[in-house]
């Protein structure tokens, strides 16, 4: 009776995954508490540079230029960073981690009060953004080794896609009243800060982090995830999606002050954050029957539509409307992307291939920073906005010409050996 009982249950489970069920896994609220409060400072970090920045010197180009340079660095460590982790332990990366970072992120802001020259911002901002510790795929990494061959994965993966954009809901509110109440260096400082300590306490749970190669008879496979064709592909579409994170930074910050009304910075881009949060809940109870290779062509064909609208709003409420849209639409993407990554990479390179996303991701946003910085300074008000346009149309192209190769293993595939990967592995 309790084999069938036990039976039943599963075969419930498995047609109905949902936020409940995923968060009764067990040693779940182990990483995600410390997890959440550590990628708290990632979405106050490029926006409290901008400020800053463009508060000393008066230029948003100096300002997207500095924060780009930051995301550049990140973009190019991150996935160095994963694969350490992968090979040595998250602790061991994350804890000199987070300790440089602060360190770097109070040198970059002394510089920038002092008046320092902008060759001196830009060497300050390079381990600034080397050091950003990669909590979110570190996070998905640990899921996937809780939930390896479950129905979650996909529920996962929208609640940690859903998780980075409340986030994003928060932190640019949270950078902007810091820089604008109470200090120009208030937001930089408090990112510092809450990135120490956040990440000391994801680093101290040790029990959750996935296997090593180091760790007694584990034998896991670590070829490098850009190996994998489909990795290549994904980079570039979420180099698409950084696009418009980046532009619409900058682009936003310009409006409301040309309004006169820099504090509604943060809630139009908190507007845009939530749209990409409810969209994000909504997938992840969904059970898709869609292949995620075609949701994943669908969403992009979406998002690069809606962002190609935005240079069109000359209102606040247009803005707002047009980046609720805009947000909606970027979830679907995000959240198809990190599950194809579940099926294409193998266990031991996963935490490298969410880097590599994650930093293509930073990489978009710091190159669009920079673009929409200047397209603010030279031309007309909004028209960084054709950033995320430009962006993403040209990522839409790339994955419609390359679709093919998102082609996933077959799930019954043996990709990685060793503890926390047997056959008989359960999944409460």
């Amino acid at each position: 009776m309790a084999s069938t009982v036990t039976t039943s249950k599963d075969s419930a489970a498995t047609s109905r995954p949902g936020y409940g069920r995923l968060l009764r896994t067990r040693g779940a609220w182990t990483f995600l508490l410390p997890g959440f409060a550590a990628r708290q400072p990632f979405a106050m970090l490029t926006l409290s540079i901008v400020l800053l920045v463009r508060h000393t010197t008066g230029s948003y180009g100096a300002a997207g230029a500095v924060a780009a340079v930051t995301g550049v660095s990140m973009a190019l460590f991150a996935p160095y960073s994963g694969r350490l982790a992968d090979r040595h332990g998250q602790r061991a990366v994350l804890v000199p981690g987070v300790l440089v970072h602060a360190a770097a992120g109070l040198a970059l802001t002394a510089l920038a009060l002092t008046g320092a020259p902008l060759w001196a911002l830009f060497a300050a901002a390079v381990p600034t953004g080397a050091s950003v510790p990669q909590i979110g795929p570190m996070v998905r990494a640990r899921w996937g080794v809780r939930l390896k061959g479950s129905p979650l994965l996909t529920t996962a993966a929208a609640f940690e896609s859903v998780t980075d954009e409340f986030t994003f809901v928060v932190g640019p509110l949270l950078a902007t009243a810091l820089c604008t109440a109470v200090d120009p260096a208030a937001g930089l400082l408090t990112e510092a800060a809450l990135t120490l300590v956040g990440g000391l306490l994801f680093a101290a749970q040790k029990g959750t982090q996935p296997e090593t190669g180091r760790d007694g008879h584990a034998r896991v496979e670590h070829a490098s995830a850009l190996r994998v064709p489909g990795v290549r592909v994904l980079i570039v579409t979420f180099l698409g999606i950084g696009s418009v994170f980046g532009g619409m930074q900058v682009s936003l910050a310009a409006f409301t002050e040309s309004i006169g009304e820099p504090g509604l910075n943060g809630v139009l881009y908190g507007v845009f954050a939530a749209g990409n949060m409810l969209s994000g809940i909504a997938c992840g109870a969904i059970v898709w029957k869609a292949a995620p290779q075609r949701r994943l062509v669908i969403g992009y064909t979406a998002l690069a539509l809606t962002a190609s609208a935005l240079w069109t709003a000359h209102s606040a409420l247009l803005l707002a409307g047009l980046g609720l849209l805009v947000g909606m639409c970027i979830a679907p993407a995000l959240i198809t992307g990190y599950t194809l990554v579940e099926n294409l990479v193998p266990a031991g390179a996963r935490t490298e291939a969410f880097t590599w996303l994650t930093g293509a991701v930073a990489l978009g946003q710091a190159a669009a920073v920079t673009v929409a910085g200047q397209l603010e300074d030279r031309l007309w008000g909004g028209a960084g906005f054709l950033v995320p346009m430009a962006g993403t149309v040209l990522a839409l192209a790339t994955l419609l010409a390359l679709r093919s190769r998102l082609a996933t293993a077959p799930r019954g595939r043996t990709v990685a050996r060793g503890v926390g990967h047997r056959e008989s592995a359960a999944v409460d």
